[in-house]
Order: C-alpha cells, then structure tokens, then sequence
C-alpha cells in the first residue's frame, strides 16, 4: 500500500502539530499549511516526510493558491484534517464585537469550507478517502461568553454530517472530532486568565475544571492525533458521519 497523502490545517503547533507527527511516524505523507512560518520551519526539519506552506485560513485567495500546490506536492490527495480554527474572545452575546464574530466565523467555518470544497475532487480519486473535522466540546453543549466558537463548532458539526450524506457514495468518509480541554500552554492561560477575572488562584480554577469531567486530567494532544490516525486507517474504513468526543467525559463547556 502507497503512503497515505495527507493535508492538514493550522498544523504548526497544539494539536494540530501532534497529527502531522502522527501521520509522519505512520509512513504518511503531511501537507501542512499555517500562518506560522517559523513552526513551520521547525516542524519540517523534523521529518522528511512534512511539507508546508504558509496560509492565512481568513484568506480565500491564500486557500486556492495552496490547496492546488499542497495536492500536486503530494502527487494526490486521501486525507484532509481540518484543523484551523481561533477561540475568539470572552464575551458575553450583548457585548460581542461583530467584527470579532466576523473573524471566528471567516476562520472556523468559512476557511474550513473553502478548504474542503477544494480538496473534494481529489479526495474522490483517491481509493480511502477521509476528511476528519475538528470540532469541540463547544460543539455538544451550550458555552456561555463563548457564543460564536461554539455557533462555528456546532456549525462544524453540521458540516460534518452534511458531508458524510454527500460524499459516501464516492467512498469519502468524513468524522468530527470533538475535544475538551486539551493539556498545553493554551489551557494554561486558560486558567491563568480566570483566576485573574476572579480573583481566586489557578488551582482553585483547575479543581472546577476536573469537577465537570468523569476523568481528572486533561487531554493529552497526542491521544487526539492518535485518534485522526486511526479514523483515516483502514481500521476506520465503517466510520463515518460520527462525532467523536474525546474530552475525559465533560459534562459541560467549561
């Protein structure tokens, strides 16, 4: 069996850099295109197999100039992660900036959109065809202050499924996947910024956080990347159209 040919988003660092690893390790070939071309530097050194490009997920233009050379790099297409995405601020509804709205929304879904509408075609020729959407916990529940990342990641879900009904007659699998808080400097900040807001000390704010979750610990990136691996095998070749949560059992967007 060839190498699988993989394209990944915003795959520079947190996540997104444990699933190019993952691919790479697996023998797969890994497209990655971010805004961050420092990581991105770093992250090809490690592995002759990682390809990058530079990318701005808000910009259509910079989409339908990578897609085309990610895929004739490649030499084919049979996964695409989807994996750029921003937070926005904290805010509530009321007081949400519309032009922060605008920019989750340019990102998460409509960069997502673009890049998928792209790698479609390519995607059908190839013999195992995977798309893999990374939504989130925010995706399940309702998130208070957390309006327009949680509309974008249940929009995702929307995605998600829409396309599975789409593309499975072509034999394109497509999942979501669905973390919680994930370990790594992002969560610590996190938690940081609410001890600051509230005045109590971070552990305090790390309690609460294990308090609304079965397992007492947080995501461990390479589990998630695992997971991607695993759902663009052919182990996973009967899965599709599912959501796939891996969040230590969260009982609500924290």
């Amino acid at each position: 069996m060839s190498a699988q040919k993989v394209l990944v988003t915003a795959g520079a660092s947190g996540i997104g850099r444990e699933i190019v690893r993952a691919f790479a390790n697996n023998g797969a070939k890994v497209f990655v295109v971010d805004v961050d071309a420092s990581g991105l530097s770093a992250l090809a050194a490690e592995s002759p197999n990682i390809d990058t490009a530079v990318c701005d997920m808000a910009s259509r233009a910079d989409i339908e100039r990578v897609v085309p050379d990610a895929v004739r790099a490649l030499g084919g297409l049979d996964v695409l992660v989807n994996n750029a995405g921003i937070s926005g601020p904290t805010s509530s509804v009321e007081d949400y900036d519309p032009d922060a709205w605008d920019a989750v929304m340019q990102i998460n879904l409509n960069g997502t959109f673009n890049v998928t509408r792209l790698a479609i075609p390519h995607l059908k020729q190839s013999r195992a065809g995977s798309i893999i959407v990374m939504s989130s916990v925010a995706g399940r529940f309702g998130y208070p202050n957390r309006s327009a990342y949680s509309v974008s990641k249940w929009g995702l879900i929307g995605f998600t499924k829409t396309l599975a009904r789409e593309l499975g007659e072509s034999g394109v699998r497509v999942n979501a996947i669905l973390p919680g808080a994930v370990e790594g400097e992002r969560i610590e900040r996190v938690l940081a910024g609410r001890a600051q807001v509230s005045g109590r000390s971070v552990d305090d704010e790390r309690r609460d956080a294990m308090s609304i979750q079965s397992l007492q610990r947080f995501v461990d990136p390479r589990d998630i990347a695992a997971m991607a691996v695993f759902l663009a095998s052919d182990a996973g070749k009967s899965i599709s159209g599912q959501m796939l949560p891996i969040d230590n059992d969260m009982q609500q967007a924290s």
